[in-house]
């Protein structure tokens, strides 16, 4: 457990208070006291119930299910915090809403990962903690610091932990090739890719791998899964190559009803940057790597050691596969 600095005060929105009641227990601090209120037409009211003035206020939101619910709370509550004469507005986002709207591949397009950045400045947030950003391109949308924290350790510590024999890590397309590289030097094993190509004039996808997945333990990695497809087509080509067993790991489990059934992945590991109610899915705890970074920012102590020294010594015993935060 870290020393609480009685500087700085920890809040919730209502996104995920799992996970900010995790990040507080690891912090050895208690959660702020917050009014939310949803007037009869759907405005939100929210009022802070205690004194932050001059001190250092950290925020969890995370932006996932009902995004433009959270992102407004979550400027209500920087404005509130802004005005209430915080000293610093720090906003813990593990899931950052829009982020894979983060260029224009269509003509007439927005951008939105930069609106939503714009309006978090303008709201008045002074720096961003947040988790496995679809693109590092988004960390330069904003003119405050972002601290750009990595799920690969935890994964890399649980799978290290399996020691299962002739493992591979798999892309499950070319845009998650330096992930799945990244994992794969980590635990010292091979890459392959998944290569998707359409064919023909009704456009039927298919796919090929790049590498040799036959007879093997295979780790498809991802930072964002919704419908799933992407991880089911990669599954079904690995299958098709001779995989002895599938098994993915995803950052961020937004799944959609009824995502990866019939994929022939035998297990899905996931981060509990999204609050989870599937069964099946074993979840891996973030709250220790959000606390360890907290304790970073305040005691002005860099990040980036978090990454490149020995997780064994940076956090406590993580013991929460399988298991799911309240």
């Amino acid at each position: 457990m870290i020393q609480k600095d009685g500087s700085f005060v920890l809040f919730s929105g209502s996104s995920h208070e799992g996970l900010a009641r995790g990040i507080a227990s690891e912090l050895g601090a208690s959660l702020g006291k917050i009014l939310r209120e949803t007037f009869p037409d759907g405005e939100i009211g929210i009022q802070i119930q205690e004194n932050v003035r001059g001190k250092d206020v950290f925020i969890v939101q995370s932006g996932a299910r009902r995004p433009n619910h959270y992102l407004m709370e979550l400027l209500i509550m920087v404005d509130a915090f802004k005005r209430a004469s915080a000293r610093s507005i720090s906003l813990v986002l593990p899931y950052f809403a829009y982020a894979r709207q983060d260029r224009k591949e269509k003509p007439r397009v927005p951008i939105t990962a930069k609106l939503v950045a714009n309006l978090l400045e303008k709201a008045g947030a002074t720096r961003v903690l947040t988790m496995d950003l679809h693109t590092d391109q988004i960390q330069g949308f904003f003119d405050i610091p972002v601290d750009h924290l990595y799920a690969r350790p935890l994964f890399v510590r649980t799978f290290k932990k399996l020691a299962l024999k002739n493992l591979i890590v798999v892309s499950p397309d070319v845009g998650s090739n330096k992930m799945a590289r990244k994992f794969a030097e980590d635990l010292n094993v091979d890459l392959a890719i998944v290569d998707k190509r359409r064919i023909g004039a009704d456009c039927v996808e298919t796919s090929a791998i790049i590498g040799d997945v036959s007879g093997k333990n295979v780790l498809l990695v991802d930072d964002i899964c919704s419908t799933g497809k992407t991880l089911r087509s990669a599954a079904l080509a690995c299958r098709k190559e001779g995989a002895q067993s599938i098994r993915a790991a995803v950052t961020h489990a937004l799944f959609a009803k009824e995502a990866l059934e019939d994929s022939g992945i035998e297990e899905v590991y996931v981060t509990d940057t999204i609050p989870q109610d599937l069964r099946g899915v074993k979840s891996i705890s973030t709250a220790p790597l959000f606390a360890q970074a907290i304790d970073c920012v305040v005691h002005a102590k860099s990040i980036s050691s978090l990454f490149t020294a020995d997780l064994e010594e940076n956090y406590e015993e993580i013991d929460s596969v399988s298991k799911k935060r309240p």
